[in-house]
């Protein structure tokens, strides 16, 4: 193996393991989150409550920037 990995490989590494990293987090999120919470997200979810798919879409989208700001300030 060369002593220096292409660049573009190693964005791709960066990019596979940011991702898993990213949804690591947003399952973690939602189970402590659920736990939080004195109702089950998934009967609610299930029931079609809207408040709760929008507090979930919420989570999961600032868990997702904050992560991606994470994972691109490191690539510098």
């Amino acid at each position: 193996m060369p002593e220096t990995l292409d660049p573009l490989l190693l964005n791709l590494l960066y990019t596979c393991m940011g991702g898993a990293l990213t949804l690591l987090f947003m399952w973690v999120g939602c189970k402590v989150f659920s736990h939080i919470v004195n109702f089950s997200i998934p009967v609610k979810l299930a029931e079609g409550n809207m408040a709760v798919g929008l507090m979930i879409m919420g989570m999961f989208i600032g868990i997702g920037v904050a992560m991606g700001l994470v994972i691109g300030m490191g690539l510098n």
